[in-house]
């Protein structure tokens, strides 16, 4: 079969078969026209034709070409749209062997997560103090996702029995896996006031709907829009970091840890399967106190001009 026939019978497998996003749809496309591109330069055009080498060249040709190299990320999802196509033509019985399957991915490198202080999340929190309906139910929005660190999908996807003896809160997490976690007083009184006062105008206001944070036309609050509260909400307080909604679940973990928390308490309160992904966080913990350490010992540093500091 033809290589750019193949890939057009495997894009149409993703977007139906599979149901990836539009975007995605794109990013594929884009990386398998580059791919079919450099193969038809190398005289390449049939499926049966391609070897493993000529994989590992194009790989190569990626890591070093002319100009600005490709970044770790970039590769790595180049090399995901082949191996996907590969594994599709083996599949469909189009080629008796996947040329794909031992090339690997580059590591990527691990990232950090950012977490803002305790006292930015203080200032964050209190903007939404006040008596309007939007401010009240924001203030239990951000307080629930402080204090719980859920992610914004588990927070908009809660519902009012999802709340146990008003000090618990039963999260529904990946892979429909559900988890308890406490809800702490300041959160436990903002939801109970949002409870209260707000939430039964609101629900008045559209269908009957299970779900606990609701939007001014009483249907149950978007991800999108519980994103919106939480930008006007850095805005207000001045933050100028980037924040989103998991910059509050990486605050959670990394405010935790700083208390003295268990890493693997820690794991079971965010929802992480794998405890090495909860470790990232006592990385940052770590930093955090070398900085403190740097800044605060008096034989932690050297001066600006080169000289030890006096005792």
């Amino acid at each position: 079969m033809a290589l750019d026939r193949a890939v057009a019978d495997y894009l149409r497998h993703i977007a139906i078969e599979r149901g990836l996003s539009a975007n995605t749809q794109a990013a594929y496309r884009r990386d398998l026209e580059g791919y079919l591109a450099w193969l038809g330069a190398h005289g390449v055009v049939e499926a049966p034709a391609v070897t493993a080498a000529h994989v590992s060249e194009y790989t190569a040709s990626l890591r070093t070409p002319e100009g600005q190299p490709v970044r770790a990320s970039s590769l790595a999802r180049v090399l995901s749209s082949i191996r996907g196509l590969h594994r599709f033509l083996l599949d469909e019985q189009l080629v008796e062997v996947d040329v794909a399957r031992e090339v690997r991915p580059p590591k990527l490198p691990g990232r950090l997560p950012k977490a803002i202080t305790i006292d930015q999340v203080r200032a964050l929190l209190e903007t939404t103090d006040g008596d309007d309906l939007l401010a009240v139910r924001d203030k239990a929005l951000l307080e629930l996702l402080y204090a719980t660190g859920a992610r914004v999908s588990e927070a908009v996807g809660l519902n009012v029995d999802d709340v146990i003896d008003a000090d618990i809160v039963r999260l529904l997490g990946k892979g429909g896996k559900q988890r308890i976690v406490p809800l702490g007083s300041f959160a436990r009184d903002a939801v109970d006031r949002y409870l209260v006062r707000v939430r039964p105008v609101f629900s008045g206001l559209g269908r009957s709907t299970p779900a606990l944070f609701l939007g001014q036309r009483g249907a149950r609050l978007s991800r999108q829009s519980a994103w919106l509260v939480l930008q006007r909400a850095a805005e207000r307080s001045g933050l100028e970091s980037h924040v989103s909604p998991h910059t509050l679940r990486h605050s959670f973990a990394t405010h935790l840890l700083q208390g003295g928390a268990d890493v693997r308490v820690v794991q079971e309160l965010l929802g992480h399967s794998s405890v090495a992904t909860t470790q990232l966080y006592t990385l940052v913990t770590v930093d955090n106190l070398r900085d403190v350490y740097t800044q605060s010992h008096p034989r932690a540093r050297w001066t600006a001009g080169g000289a030890a500091p006096q005792a």
